[in-house]
């Protein structure tokens, strides 16, 4: 299973377990993601995804999208998509 770079981690917020990405790739809800950095490093599907507080299905590169997240993550961890 090969990887391709979607997006970095732009802030976190632990107590809403909750990932704000900013995108350089499109992506969609149902796809799987890895997480990766000095400290980070897990996969989850993304089960939902939220742009100014309203949930969406996909999002575009540019955009910044708040990812509800299952481990703590760190500002610059790198966010990639899982490719069979």
């Amino acid at each position: 299973m090969s990887r391709e770079e979607i997006g970095r981690v732009r802030h976190y917020y632990s107590k809403i377990s909750v990932a704000i990405i900013e995108l350089s790739a499109p992506v969609n809800v149902g796809e799987r993601i890895t997480i990766v950095g000095p400290k980070t490093e897990f996969t989850q599907e993304i089960g939902s995804m939220q742009v100014e507080h309203k949930n969406i299905t996909s999002a575009q590169p540019g955009d910044l999208i708040g990812l509800k997240v299952i481990d703590k993550v760190r500002e610059g961890d790198r966010v990639f998509r899982l490719v069979d």
